[in-house]
């Protein structure tokens, strides 16, 4: 499973790295990640210090720091 999630990080990566500024629900449509994955991913890159997180209304936007 660590397999598994660290290569969601990456995909994650390099999404944010191609399209800056996302929204979590565009973030998982676009990947096709599975929710439980892409979550799990989205807190290891956290977990690094390599996200920032924002609400904008009622989306939560993700971007690399």
């Amino acid at each position: 499973m660590r397999d598994v999630i660290g290569s969601a990080a990456g995909v994650i990566w390099q999404y944010l790295t191609d399209n800056g500024v996302v929204s979590v629900s565009k973030l998982a449509k676009d990947t096709k990640l599975e929710p439980k994955v892409l979550q799990r991913a989205l807190g290891w890159l956290a977990r690094e210090d390599k996200l920032c997180f924002e609400l904008k209304g009622r989306s939560e936007m993700i971007s690399l720091k």
